[in-house]
């Protein structure tokens, strides 16, 4: 089975139209999957509209509650609830299409590969995002490079896809909740020797901002939750006691 996670917070407007693209691109070529919509504390309609989704059709399930977490809690909820042997998740706003969901699974399976990411740094990648995402992504790799030596080039690429039963061990010892989770799972992962293999993505960023939703104070959260899981990871060994 393949599970699909989306991580949703204040999508109200658009997320049952964009559950069953999902499913329209899941459909296309597998009848074995379940999109699970995380509702991740919305302040609008998200939960009603994951709910009408979920109601609509059997293979969307819908899980929420009432405190925001962050995008890393809500994966990880998502995550710990699938029942895939292969279990992916993608944002919620669809600036990534679900269409190239085929073509990870299928590098997947043909690799033996554990884990698939987009990467914005792959050399057939199709990008349209701002001057300082772009900034941002190249000084952020070079961070991670030099804390972590993980071997990929881009780890905040709304798209990727785990072995089932590797996310599922991995996610339940997460403690960040913020974008930096990203970093964590990998982290984790990487400790555990799981092959990695970065895929190209098309981006097309609609939200009209320097860094669309994502402000300085996530900015600035998302190094100083990089650094705790450095500590976490490298110097007190938390993780694994």
């Amino acid at each position: 089975m393949l599970s699909i996670v989306v991580p949703a917070y204040n999508e109200g407007e658009h997320i049952y139209d964009n559950l069953m693209t999902i499913d329209k691109a899941l459909k296309a070529f597998t009848s074995d999957y379940e999109i699970i919509a995380v509702n991740d504390g919305s302040s609008d309609n998200t939960g009603a509209e994951a709910a009408r989704a979920a109601a609509d059709n059997p293979s969307i399930k819908d899980f929420g509650y009432d405190k925001n977490r962050g995008k890393g809690g809500a994966v990880s909820w998502g995550a710990v609830n699938s029942k895939g042997d292969i279990v992916g998740f993608i944002d919620a706003d669809l600036d990534l299409s679900p269409d190239f969901i085929k073509m990870y699974v299928e590098k997947m399976n043909s690799t033996g590969a554990d884990i698939v990411i987009g990467s914005k740094m792959h050399k057939d990648s199709k990008l349209e995002y701002p001057f300082a995402r772009k900034v941002f992504s190249i000084c952020y790799y070079i961070m991670l490079k030099v804390l972590f030596g993980l071997k990929c080039h881009d780890t905040q690429t709304g798209l990727k896809l785990y072995r089932g039963s590797i996310i599922r061990e991995i996610a339940p010892l997460r403690r960040i909740d913020g974008y930096a989770f990203d970093i964590e799972l990998l982290a984790l992962a990487s400790k555990n020797k799981a092959k990695l293999i970065e895929m190209p993505v098309e981006l097309n960023f609609t939200r009209g901002q320097s860094f669309g939703r994502i402000k300085f104070k996530d900015v600035w959260k998302m190094f100083t939750d990089t650094w705790k899981i450095w500590w976490n990871l490298k110097i007190s060994k938390s993780y694994f006691k």
